[in-house]
């Protein structure tokens, strides 16, 4: 299994578990996004792409139960719960609601990995109908594995901002982001000003004329949309 394709989002309010999980998933070949709670998965999965959640049953505000009761009434991604371990009832209901498995803690790493790998090789991995890659003309973005290349499969370097800049365009081609509304969404201390200056290298790197942008489009008063000329 050519795992570095999958892109897992792990939901759960502990810190340091969210930083272990991230550590040892990566480490065994996938991309990995974390979020905190409920709210912070929900702007996740609304601007990038996920193949599997992992996600823990109690957290405070909205419980994973019931952020997983509203999800599956819009999404058929699979889901793995982590549980106490005398949470059956809760067990039994988030296999009810839709999960596709679980996982009672404390848990051995390699078997939450081996779970992962048994549900992808019999689920149908959902793409939504999504393109993996984008054609920018002279270049293309891969947003899983976030590399740029050049048409011949040269590696274009892109820093790890530019990356998830990149990320958010291209999973909402077409949609215009304010500035305030990127440096919202790519956090790690952005300003507005830090994305234009952001925009602006990313030009040079995508666009045969970056004082004249094909792709990466500046909509005056509003901000930035991205236009690739295909997705593939």
């Amino acid at each position: 299994m050519n795992s570095d394709k999958f892109h897992i989002l792990v939901v759960d309010d502990d810190t340091r578990l969210r930083s272990l999980l991230q550590r040892f998933l990566r480490e065994s070949g996938f991309y990995v996004s974390s979020a905190k709670n409920a709210a912070d998965a929900r702007m996740m999965l609304g601007n990038y792409r996920f193949d599997l959640l992992i996600l823990d049953i109690m957290m405070p505000e909205e419980s994973g139960l019931e952020f997983l009761q509203k999800f599956r009434a819009e999404s058929n991604l699979p889901v793995i719960l982590l549980t106490a371990m005398g949470e059956t009832a809760d067990r039994i209901a988030g296999l009810e609601i839709g999960a596709d498995d679980y996982l009672p803690k404390p848990f051995e790493p390699k078997e939450l990995v081996l779970r992962i790998k048994n549900i992808f090789k019999r689920t149908p991995v959902d793409k939504n109908g999504e393109p993996e890659q984008f054609d920018l003309g002279l270049c293309l973005y891969d947003v899983v594995k976030k590399e740029l290349t050049t048409k011949q499969g040269g590696i274009i370097h892109i820093t790890p901002v530019e990356q998830s800049l990149l990320g958010v365009l291209c999973q909402k081609a077409g949609q215009v982001f304010s500035r305030e509304k990127l440096a919202e969404i790519l956090g790690a201390g952005q300003s507005p000003r830090s994305i234009d200056v952001q925009i602006t290298r990313l030009r040079k790197k995508i666009e045969k004329d970056s004082k004249n942008p094909r792709y990466l489009q500046t909509i005056r008063g509003k901000g930035y949309m991205l236009l690739p000329e295909n997705r593939l």
